[in-house]
């Protein structure tokens, strides 16, 4: 299996460094416009495959994506880069639009010239409104994002802090935009069966207090993650390998991923069906009154981002 990954910078090569490490790629081509880094980046990977499944990676332009089953997108600037790691910006990642709808007009055709069936995982944010650009730019549906899935894990992460249980025990979900419009589902969330709610009065904590405090932790865990490092990278190129697994093998599996809703006329995070052409089938959750409500709001917010942004006259259509 052949994988394209478009953008060497922190993510990107983190991205890379996860799918060597899961060993389902066969062939990794790394294309950025340093080609020196994509190549530096490649050359430092392949020191370590003796020890690695065995997986080949290569720097090229983008002529070396034919042939790949899917190209994941990274390039473009980031929260740091871009001023977008004010925790009282109500922006947030859509503050990086403006910049990264160019960088898409740029690498969009240029990576459907040469490979035009292959699925186009966008990474790059903002996530949602960047999905519909490419969708639009590459003239076909097989285009979906990342989203809510590093947030889902966040919020069961932090759960399981909270509870002392490992993460993977948890049963919880964030849904709609990977920013600070995101909506957790607290009415499923659960434990053992056991939902958080209950779980939490049972403790005799407030559950407002306890819940605020988690959506604090969870949204901002980039923006903490920038001040330690620079760069928020090793958790989205995890989850990002995971996502391209899923793909490439067609396992149809059920994860919180952005793809384009129709009902909504935008792309919104939901649990959907992965498989190897992208979102295959969308499973909307029972929602509360208030989860419902805070959806809605979502997308009202990224519609009027679109027009704001004039979205489709970017995109050429």
């Amino acid at each position: 299996m052949k994988l394209g990954i478009v953008g060497a910078g922190a993510v990107g090569a983190a991205v890379a460094m996860a799918v060597c490490g899961r060993g389902h790629a066969c062939q990794i081509t790394l294309v950025d416009k340093n080609a020196a880094r994509a190549k530096g980046v490649a050359t430092d990977l392949r020191y370590g495959v003796p020890v690695s499944p065995l997986v080949d990676i290569e720097a090229g332009d983008y002529d070396a994506l034919a042939g790949a089953e899917l190209v994941i997108v990274t390039a473009g600037i980031n929260e740091q880069a871009g001023g977008a790691t004010d925790r009282s910006d109500p922006l947030g990642r859509l503050r990086l639009l403006d910049a990264n709808v160019k960088v898409f007009e740029d690498v969009i055709p240029r990576i459907v010239a040469v490979a035009p069936q292959a699925p186009i995982l966008v990474v790059t944010n903002p996530p949602e409104p960047l999905v519909e650009i490419a969708r639009a730019l590459a003239r076909h549906d097989h285009v979906l994002s990342t989203s809510t899935f590093l947030d889902t894990l966040r919020f069961r992460v932090h759960l399981g802090e909270k509870f002392r249980v490992s993460p993977a025990t948890v049963n919880a979900q964030v849904i709609g935009e990977h920013g600070t419009a995101s909506v957790f589902l607290w009415s499923t969330a659960s434990i053992g069966g056991v939902r958080i709610v209950d779980a939490v009065r049972e403790r005799g904590l407030a559950f407002d207090e306890f819940r605020r405090s988690v959506e604090q932790e969870v949204r901002f865990a980039n923006i903490t993650i920038i001040e330690g490092i620079g760069a928020s990278q090793y958790g989205i190129g995890i989850v990002t390998a995971r996502l391209a697994e899923i793909i490439v093998r067609d396992e149809r599996a059920i994860v919180p991923v952005g793809s384009h809703q129709a009902r909504y006329g935008v792309t919104l995070s939901m649990p959907t069906v992965v498989g190897s052409t992208g979102a295959v089938e969308v499973l909307w959750p029972q929602l509360s009154d208030e989860e419902q409500s805070a959806l809605e709001a979502t997308a009202t917010r990224l519609q009027d981002v679109a027009k704001k942004y004039d979205v489709g006259s970017r995109a050429g259509v």
